[in-house]
């Protein structure tokens, strides 16, 4: 079984995704023993960003905040979906907290959950149709 890097890196659709954390360097992070669960937005979720944000975000000068990002979509430990409906809110590796609903479909703050439990060695990966923003 794979990592969820490698996992993500395989599935193909989350190569904005791959390329963010590369840039923020969590590879190791995301690859070590966790576990994780994430809350990966697509390569369509970064397409709804506002033009350039992704191509802002992954500049050096930015890491601090790409790495806010990213870690608020990273949940310790490995939380299947059926313990993720029964929670009103998840503490992420970011700090803050995000919020969980179940009203019209799962979601993650704005996000709708699409995909769920792609079980990793080190986790579980849940896909989202948005990129998630932690509280300023």
């Amino acid at each position: 079984m794979a990592n969820i890097v490698e996992t993500a890196v395989s599935a193909g659709s989350f190569n904005t995704l791959v390329a963010a954390v590369k840039a923020a360097d969590l590879v190791e992070t995301l690859s070590g023993p966790g576990p994780f669960t994430v809350f990966a937005p697509t390569d369509e979720a970064f397409a709804k960003l506002p033009a350039g944000t992704v191509e802002e975000l992954v500049k050096p000068e930015n890491k601090a905040k790409l790495t806010a990002i990213l870690t608020y979509h990273v949940v310790s430990g490995k939380h299947m979906a059926s313990d993720v409906v029964g929670m009103t809110e998840v503490p992420t590796v970011q700090g803050a907290k995000a919020k969980i609903s179940t009203e019209g479909g799962p979601k993650i703050d704005s996000a709708n959950i699409v995909k769920t439990d792609i079980v990793c060695d080190n986790g579980v990966i849940h896909v989202i149709d948005a990129v998630i923003m932690p509280p300023q």
